[in-house]
């Protein structure tokens, strides 16, 4: 006689059908190469929007997953663009062993200032991240010998990216650059996505919800606070080493208020608390910012401001209705 199957609890088969993949993931997932083969085109601007994407796709980890307000995730992005543009300068100019590397070093930045978020408001934690960026944008400012000061880290020069498929090395059409950087964003979707349909992203949102009943019932707010933030920390590292490692250069304007700004906006335009919000959110936004500044160049910030008014006042599910075939209206 054959053994018994053990009998799956209601909350384990809830859990397996939250983590089922849908339809439009995988065809989301999908359509990231396609792009790279249909739009060539658009390569530095689709790479931009990779980034974006990847940048804004950490935050949401923490914002919209763990509850916990930024204006300074900046400082990882900076921290990641400085610590990968410095690798290729000094030590050697592997794209791949520098991405490792500024993942490794946002992730200890990340660990180091974790603690600074564990306590007070909202309102708090907003002041303390704007701090931590601003501290390292002075740093880097003053730092001149180091990080070139305001003139930038100049003279990075990246070396082939080396593959089980080949030696590609980068083109100024931006081929390799997008697809370097559709690669990085993919696996890092996937390896987002493993974590908040896990227990853990579970608890997240239960602590995101009521941070006091999570902690009664007994679970480790503050551990999960720290680990989630490493991990969004370490995401936009990787964002910060793609931008330097693509473009060459790495400057001031990573550590740069607007940089967590626009990432806000990038949340607001795509939702927060559902991983994607973050890849449709840098689409329409680098769309309009690229075809309104090539329209007025002088008022794109005007009409930038202007859809997102109408977009807050009429609400982005009556904006876009399609969003909400894609179970957009659950969390």
């Amino acid at each position: 006689m054959s053994a018994a199957r053990p009998e799956i609890s209601p909350s384990a088969r809830s859990l397996r059908g939250y983590a089922r993949w849908r339809w439009w993931e995988m065809a989301l997932f999908a359509a990231l190469p396609l792009s790279w083969l249909l739009l060539q085109g658009q390569s530095l601007l689709l790479n931009e929007i990779a980034i974006v994407a990847l940048f804004a796709v950490s935050l949401d980890l923490i914002l919209g997953y763990a509850g916990i307000v930024s204006l300074g995730h900046a400082a990882f992005f900076g921290f990641g663009a400085y610590t990968a543009a410095l690798f290729a300068k000094d030590a050697m100019p592997d794209p791949l062993v520098g991405l490792a590397v500024a993942v490794a070093a946002s992730a200890l930045l990340g660990l180091a200032t974790s603690v600074l978020i564990l306590r007070g408001t909202d309102l708090t934690r907003l002041m303390v991240t704007l701090g931590v960026a601003s501290i390292l944008y002075e740093l880097a400012n003053k730092l001149d010998w180091l990080t070139g000061g305001a003139d930038g880290l100049q003279g990075v020069v990246m070396g082939p990216l080396v593959t089980p498929f080949g030696r590609f090395d980068f083109d100024l059409s931006g081929r390799v650059a997008y697809a370097y950087s559709l690669v990085v964003l993919a696996a890092a979707l996937f390896i987002a996505r493993r974590i908040i349909h896990s227990p853990f992203g579970i608890s997240l949102q239960a602590l995101r919800d009521n941070r006091l009943r999570a902690e009664s019932i007994g679970l480790s707010v503050r551990l999960r606070l720290v680990a989630v933030y490493t991990i969004a920390a370490a995401i936009a590292g990787a964002a910060g080493a793609l931008l330097a490692q693509t473009s060459g250069f790495a400057s001031l304007d990573v550590f740069d208020f607007h940089r967590s700004a626009e990432v806000l906006l990038v949340l607001v335009i795509g939702g927060t608390g559902y991983l994607y919000g973050g890849v449709f959110g840098a689409i329409v936004f680098k769309l309009l910012h690229d075809l309104v500044s090539a329209w007025t160049p002088q008022y794109w910030n005007f009409w930038l401001g202007l859809f997102l008014v109408v977009l807050v006042l009429v609400g982005r599910d009556r904006f876009v209705r399609p969003w909400t075939w894609f179970g957009r209206g659950r969390r």
